[in-house]
C-alpha cells in the first residue's frame, strides 16, 4: 500500500506552493492591463495590503515585479504609480508588434505550418460578432495572434511578443474603442490567413502590417486622458 502511495505520488508530482509576492503581482498585473488601474494611480503599500490581507512585505515584493515589467514606476520620496502611457510609447508598442507579426508569418511561411489554429480563431471571431459578444470577440482576437506567434515556433520571437503584449493589452482595454463594429473587426483576420493559404507572400505580409498600423492610430489627448 505504502509503495503503491509513493509511485502515485512519483507520477502526479508535487503539489506546488506559488509564493504570495506571485500571486499578488498577477492580481495587480491583471487589474492594470485590464485598465482597472489605469496609468498614473498610486500604489499606497498599507492600502493594498489592507485590500489583500496580507503584510506590506509581499506587496512591495509584488510591486518590484510589475516594475521590472515595466508596468510600474517608482521614485524615492515620491512612492509607486502605474506608468503613465505617452502617445510615442502607444505607437512604439505597435510597432515592435508589427516586427513581430511580420516576422511570425514569414516563418509560418517557410515551414508550410497548419493554418487549422488560426481559421479556428477567425471562426470564433465571426460567431462573437454576430452575437454582439465582444469580451469573446477580444478573446478569439488574443488567440489569433498569440497562435500566429506560436506556430512561427521561435522562442526568442514569442518571449519578446509576449512582454509587449502585456502593454498591447493595457491599451486595448483603455480605449475600449466601441465606435468599430464588431463585424469590422472579424474581417480584418480571414484575408490575411487566406493569403498564407495561398502562399502570397507579399500579401500576407501587407496585410498584418496594415492590421496592425490601423490600430496604432490614436489621438495623443485620448492617450493623456487616460492619466487623469
Amino acid at each position: 500500500m505504502r509503495e503503491a502511495t509513493a509511485a502515485r505520488a512519483r507520477i502526479l508530482g508535487p503539489i506546488e506552493q506559488i509564493p504570495l509576492r506571485l500571486q499578488i503581482a498577477d492580481k495587480l498585473r491583471n487589474a492594470i492591463v485590464s485598465g482597472e488601474l489605469r496609468p498614473g494611480t498610486v500604489l499606497v503599500e498599507t492600502a493594498l495590503a489592507e485590500e489583500l490581507n496580507v503584510s506590506r512585505a509581499p506587496i512591495r515584493e509584488a510591486i518590484q515585479i510589475l516594475e521590472a515589467d515595466g508596468l510600474v514606476e517608482t521614485a524615492a520620496y515620491k512612492g509607486k504609480w502605474v506608468k503613465p502611457l505617452s502617445p510615442r510609447e502607444v505607437t512604439e508598442t505597435y510597432q515592435m508588434r508589427e516586427v513581430f507579426e511580420v516576422m511570425a508569418v514569414r516563418l509560418i511561411l517557410e515551414s508550410g505550418a497548419d493554418l487549422g489554429l488560426l481559421w479556428e480563431a477567425c471562426d470564433r471571431m465571426t460567431a462573437a460578432a454576430v452575437a454582439e459578444d465582444r469580451p469573446s470577440l477580444i478573446a478569439a482576437d488574443e488567440s489569433f495572434h498569440r497562435t500566429l506567434i506560436g506556430l512561427a515556433e521561435h522562442q526568442l520571437l514569442a518571449r519578446s511578443w509576449n512582454d509587449i503584449y502585456l502593454r498591447i493589452h493595457q491599451i486595448m482595454a483603455l480605449r475600449n474603442d466601441r465606435r468599430v463594429p464588431l463585424s469590422d473587426i472579424a474581417a480584418n483576420h480571414p484575408p490575411i490567413v487566406r493569403a498564407m493559404e495561398d502562399r502570397d507572400d507579399e500579401l500576407a505580409v501587407r496585410l498584418i502590417s496594415e492590421h496592425t498600423r490601423k490600430l496604432a492610430t490614436l489621438d495623443p489627448a485620448a492617450v493623456a486622458a487616460w492619466s487623469e
